[in-house]
């Protein structure tokens, strides 16, 4: 697994916004204000949260407004290079080739005038995942139903069998998100500053199955017109600038079974999709939560990766899964342990960390993202870690189940704030 802060992002920024036309006349898109700030510092704040340092922005309209606005990105804590596209338009392909001599031999592509918030360290994975078995390239995609705009990809299980944006076929049910990873050698085929469209390496890559997916759950927005900058505007004052309280869920015990392992001949958590089964009230009690105005965040310790009892992979189709079954806002989950195992199989996950319960970092970064309420916030769990969790994060605190004897002899005078039966009993009294 490659570390992000070694990961290329290459932002494409040079298109005209034509849509957009008061606003765009003297100015480009990604520079386009929103409230208190131009609109990519939103997304360009999510990149850096995740922990990408390396940026390479492929620039053209109002060029010498963006390279005076972010510099050289010191002072951000980042770095950033600029390509120009010339005074040919490329299209989104050719401003690619164009920059061949500025490109990482793989490199993230994602594009200015959108906001896309997903777990790009999940996004890294599945592109390296994906070579390992000869894919050059990955797309993520989200389930759409033409509800943003029409569907141009046909999935298979977790597999794009094609992505086609100009000829729709009613298998198509998801659309491309707008961000993907890349082998620099296919734009090397191309000549250089020749004009194309990058769709047209993802359509070929799709029929010969060589384009890895991510599967995305969270709606992408952008600014191509009015009416999307309207609407994001809505979206950044309700997440950035109001403040929200949230409910912190534990995961195993509180919103799903936890499992017997036949190998071990213990209680453990769910080590795939088939494996996940959620309680029956646990969509409804999530939901309610949501109506009451909370966001919804699942932190969960999930070392078994780290173990080597299942794959990451299995641990993010979990996460995916949960997230389309329900209204939960966001996963926050913690993959990491202190100690190899005699089946650890990913060697990097081996590590002591910040975010592994009971410590509080999977409710530090939630509060990083969002502007939360904390002190009418909630921590609910099953453990005693979940308790501990709470009460550093200075949220109320649930345990579940009720009082366990080992849940006594460990939380001393750090005592949950209720002792509840489920998550149902916890949508009445909160």
């Amino acid at each position: 697994m490659k570390n992000l802060e070694d990961v290329q992002v290459v932002v494409l920024m040079g298109g005209l916004g034509t849509r957009l036309k008061e606003h765009t006349k003297q100015c480009p898109k990604s520079l386009v204000q929103v409230l208190s700030k131009p609109f990519f510092d939103y997304e360009l704040g999510l990149l850096k949260q995740r922990g990408f340092r390396r940026f390479l922005f492929l620039i053209g309209y109002h060029a010498d407004m963006i390279e005076e606005y972010y510099g050289d990105g010191s002072d951000r804590g980042i770095s950033i290079e600029y390509c120009m596209d010339g005074e040919k338009l490329l299209g989104t392909g050719g401003a690619v080739r164009h920059a061949l001599k500025y490109l990482d031999e793989d490199f993230l592509l994602l594009y200015g005038d959108s906001f896309m918030d997903i777990d790009y360290e999940e996004t890294v994975y599945r592109y390296f995942k994906g070579k390992e078995t000869g894919q050059r390239a990955l797309m993520t995609v989200l389930k759409n139903n033409d509800r943003f705009d029409k569907s141009n990809v046909i999935m298979q299980g977790d597999k794009i069998v094609l992505y086609d944006k100009h000829h729709t076929l009613p298998e198509m049910n998801y659309i491309d998100y707008g961000v993907c990873m890349y082998e620099r050698s296919l734009f090397e085929a191309y000549e250089e500053d020749s004009a194309f469209d990058i769709a047209e390496i993802q359509t070929k890559l799709s029929k010969e199955g060589k384009l890895a997916a991510h599967v995305v759950t969270r709606r992408f927005y952008e600014i191509g017109s009015p009416e999307s900058l309207s609407e994001f505007e809505s979206y950044v004052r309700y997440r950035f600038e109001e403040a929200h309280p949230a409910v912190f869920l534990d995961r195993d015990g509180v919103i799903n079974e936890i499992v017997y392992n036949e190998d071990t001949e213990l209680l453990d958590s769910a080590a795939n999709v088939s494996q996940f089964h959620m309680f029956p009230y646990a969509a409804e009690s999530i939901k309610k939560i949501r109506e009451k105005g909370y966001y919804v965040f699942v932190v969960t310790n999930q070392p078994g990766a780290a173990k080597g009892k299942t794959t990451l992979c299995n641990l993010y189709d979990i996460n995916t899964f949960l997230c389309e079954e329900t209204d939960v806002d966001e996963v926050f989950m913690c993959t990491h342990y202190p100690e190899a195992q005699p089946m650890s199989r990913e060697p990097y996950l081996i590590r002591k960390c910040d975010c592994r319960k009971p410590k509080p970092g999977l409710l530090e970064r939630a509060a990083q993202k969002y502007h939360l309420d904390l002190q009418n916030s909630y921590m609910v769990g099953d453990s005693f870690t979940d308790v501990l969790a709470g009460r550093a994060m200075g949220v109320k605190t649930v345990l579940l189940g009720g009082m366990r004897c080992d849940a006594c002899e460990r939380l001393d005078y750090n005592k949950p704030d209720y002792i509840l039966k489920d998550l149902s009993e916890f949508v009445e009294v909160i």
